[in-house]
Parts: structure tokens; sequence; C-alpha cells
């Protein structure tokens, strides 16, 4: 797994979002700084919670010009129900055949439960409106990866 990292110039995407409508990473740029956050599985309990608090933090991250855009392999119907489930109010990208997350760097060997397997790796990418990578999340809580960018922001 080769992360990408600050500096990098984050590959540009086009992905189905939960209503199967297209969505590019360079027309996002247009407007906000993008964080592109990777998550294994929605509707988890992880993955439940940290949508949650970016939910909540919208309008913390928007005065940063800051917008979320989740990414996991979920069919664009299952991340409708996760985004009706629990009221998200950004946006949710399907990556059924994980290449973003394999652009990103966020695909790889996990281990869990004693089992190895292929797997997304929760990592989190904050995007310049340039297209380059200005920070790379990788340490943190599922609970208070919100927290982590925000703070991040704020020193910076």
């Amino acid at each position: 797994m080769n992360t990408l990292q600050a500096g990098d110039k984050a590959p540009n995407f086009k992905l189905l979002d939960a209503e199967e409508n297209s969505v590019e990473l360079v027309e996002l740029l247009k407007q906000h700084r993008v964080l592109v956050y990777f998550y294994p599985k929605a509707m988890t309990p992880g993955c439940t919670v940290q949508a949650q608090n970016l939910r909540d933090q919208k309008a913390a991250l928007a005065k940063h010009n800051v917008v979320s855009v989740g990414i996991s392999p979920d069919a664009p119907k299952r991340l409708a129900k996760f985004t009706e489930r629990d009221d998200l109010n950004f946006t949710l990208l399907s990556d059924e055949d994980h290449k973003v997350a394999e652009d990103f760097g966020v695909w790889g060997l996990k281990k869990f439960m004693g089992k190895e397997y292929d797997g997304i790796h929760r990592i989190s990418f904050l995007v310049d409106q340039d297209g380059t990578i200005s920070h790379v999340f990788d340490k943190f809580k599922t609970k208070d990866h919100h927290q982590v960018v925000l703070d991040h922001l704020a020193d910076n």
C-alpha cells in the first residue's frame, strides 16, 4: 500500500453518488477544499459515528471552505439507505471496484479477528482547490475524526 502524502496531487475521480449522479473531484474543487474520507462500509458502527459527526460539523467545516465527501466500496443503493437513515448532509460516493481507493493508496491488506483480507483503510485527505493534498489524516478514532480535522483547520 503506497498512500498518497501531503504535497501530492490528488487523482481526479468520477464516481456515482447515492442518487447515481456522477460526481467529479475537479468540479467540487472549483468551489471548495474537499475532505475526501475513505471508510470501509456504510451503516456499520464505526462508519456511522464518523459520518454522523461530519454531518453535525458541516457548518464548522464550511467556515474553512471545506466540504466532506465519503468514499466506500458500497453500491449507490446502500449509500442512499445510509444517507436517508442517518440524515447525512454531504456526498457519499460509490467506489465498487475500489479503483479510487487504490489510486489514493488506501486499499490494501487488513487484519480483523485473526483473518486477513483486502479492504479500505480509514484514511482522509484534505485536498486544496488546486488539487494538491495539503494534509493526510491517518491517526484518529472514528468518534473523534471530525475533531482532528477541525483542529488541523484551526491551526492552519
